[in-house]
Parts: structure tokens; sequence; C-alpha cells
């Protein structure tokens, strides 16, 4: 059994292990229990009522939080010619083709997001780049909206470091979705939470039964896990 240091135990012992929070409640209670001396991340995790065996039962989608996720974006994007000129004028901070391809293969991963014209698409698939990206949900995909003409750089490249996020349910049907900074007011984490909440039930697939959202849990970085009431939540 994994045991806790001092600092994880004073911040458990603020929550009720088997009780289920209202959101605001949740997300207050994890603003005071965060214990690191950096700003950590707030996440959502949610287990779906879906099976995840069946393609036509995917979720997946992305959303703009209003309030951001407080951080840095850095915005990588494939393209060429005319499109890369296009992308450094919006503000990304790598473009390039060849020879970006070639600089990930060799292991440089300092990149939040990725973003790539259709004509670097077939280049990226016959470098193998799709598993080193892939596994760290970092490749671009058009169901994603960052695969995209040259026309739309500007617009995914401003809307990827204003918040944009995607989420997209994993092996076992769950998410898991940051929504901001343990130094966010509690008002903008719960904005951001009802956004997301809303984008996850607007995705809800035709063929799901019953009730999409099983379980809801919100934690930070470090720190205990909080429930939260999945009704209240998809209520937001």
């Amino acid at each position: 059994m994994t045991k806790h240091g001092k600092k994880y135990r004073q911040a458990s012992a603020k929550v009720e292990a088997d009780k289920v929070y209202e959101p605001r409640q949740a997300l207050e209670l994890v603003r005071q229990t965060s214990y690191t001396s950096f700003d950590g991340t707030v996440e959502l995790h949610i287990r779906l009522g879906v099976d995840p065996k069946h393609a036509e039962q995917q979720v997946r989608d992305t959303v703009m939080l209003p309030h951001g996720l407080g951080k840095k974006v850095r915005v990588l994007v494939f393209a060429e010619g005319d499109a890369a000129r296009l992308a450094e004028a919006a503000g990304a901070d790598i473009v390039g083709g060849d020879d970006v391809i070639q600089r990930v293969k060799d292991g440089w991963l300092e990149f939040d997001a990725t973003v790539a014209t259709p004509e670097m698409m077939g280049k990226i698939g016959k470098s193998g780049l799709g598993r080193i990206l892939g596994t760290r949900g970092l490749m671009p995909n058009p169901k994603a909206g960052t695969v995209v003409p040259a026309s739309d750089l500007g617009r995914v490249i401003q809307e990827l470091k204003a918040g944009r996020v995607e989420f997209r349910q994993d092996k076992t049907g769950n998410l898991h979705v940051p929504i901001g900074k343990a130094s966010f007011e509690a008002d903008k984490l719960y904005d951001n939470m009802a956004t997301l909440m809303e984008a996850i039930r607007r995705s809800r697939p035709p063929s799901a039964k019953g009730s999409l959202v099983r379980r809801v849990t919100v934690t930070a970085t470090m720190g205990p896990g909080v429930r939260v009431d999945p009704n209240a939540a998809q209520a937001m």
C-alpha cells in the first residue's frame, strides 16, 4: 500500500472521502488542498457511461475555456512556404517542415500543441512521427481541428494560445482534462468547468445509453481528489 507524505495527509484530512460535493465546494477544496510550491494545474477526471470498444461511442471535441489555462502554450506548426510565413505572423512558437519533423524524431518535445496543413500530413505520416506524437496526445488531427488550410492557421494558433483544449476519452472510457491553475479564483475555475461540462454534454454519442457522466473527480497536480456530484456537474 502506498504511503503518503505528511503534506498529502494534512491536505487529505480536509476532504471527506465518501462525500460528493457540489462543484463550487469541490473547486474551493482543490484550491485549498493543492500543496505544491509551484502553481499546480487543476484537472477534471470523468468516468463516462460509454463503451470505448465501439467507435460510434467515442467522446471527443475541443472547447474554448473562457479563462484559459493560466499557462503559456507553445505551439508547433508543420507548414512550408506561404503557410509557414502565415503561421509565424500569427505567433506560432516553432514553424517548419522536414527540419522540424527530424528534430522531433531526434527527441525534441518542447511544445504543448501542434497544428499542420493538409499538405504536411503525408510527410508526418511517412516519417513515423505519429508514434511519437500520438502517445502524447500531440498528433495533428482533423477531428480536433488541428489540421487546417493555411487560411485558418492564424485562428487556430490564437485559439490554442488563448486556452482551447481537446478532450478525448481514453481506452477505459475516462476523460482527463485541465481546467486551469490552483491560483485561479474559484469563480474562474467554475466557469471553465461549466463550459467543459456543456461541451461534453453536446458531444454525447447518439448510441450511448443511460447517464453519460457517471463519476466526476477534480484534483490539483499534487493533492487529494475531490469527488463531485455528477448530476450537479451536468447541471452547471
